[in-house]
């Protein structure tokens, strides 16, 4: 079975994504946009279904933009829409699983390698 290409993605930027999520409002706040699938959601109800409001949801969804994980953008007259960035998420976990079970005695008999 051939593989897709995964992107590669550098150590560094990874371990920089991963600690932008390593704040429990900000990961329920991914989670709250994650089931809100791929439309988002307006900055109000983002606020209400995560229980993160006012000026905290803000420096959230800040430093969750930096990371690249949503995307905000404004509709209409200043209304602000987010949504995850799924594509960057999905190469944040396939940086994970790439490799996995590569070293594992398993794996190299399955492969013929032992």
């Amino acid at each position: 079975m051939k593989q897709t290409a995964i992107p590669e993605l550098d150590l560094e930027v990874a371990a920089s994504t991963f600690a932008a999520l390593g704040s429990e409002q900000r990961l329920a706040v991914l989670r709250t946009l994650v089931r809100a699938g791929p439309e988002g959601l307006r900055i109000g109800e983002l606020g209400e279904r995560s229980g993160v409001t006012g000026s905290t949801l803000t420096h959230h969804m800040k430093i969750l933009s930096q990371a690249g994980l949503v995307t905000q953008q404004k509709q209409g007259r200043s209304i602000l829409c987010a949504a995850v960035a799924y594509d960057e998420l999905r190469t944040l976990s396939d940086f994970l699983l790439r490799e996995c079970c590569a070293d594992s005695q398993t794996h190299h008999k399955e492969n013929g390698h032992g």
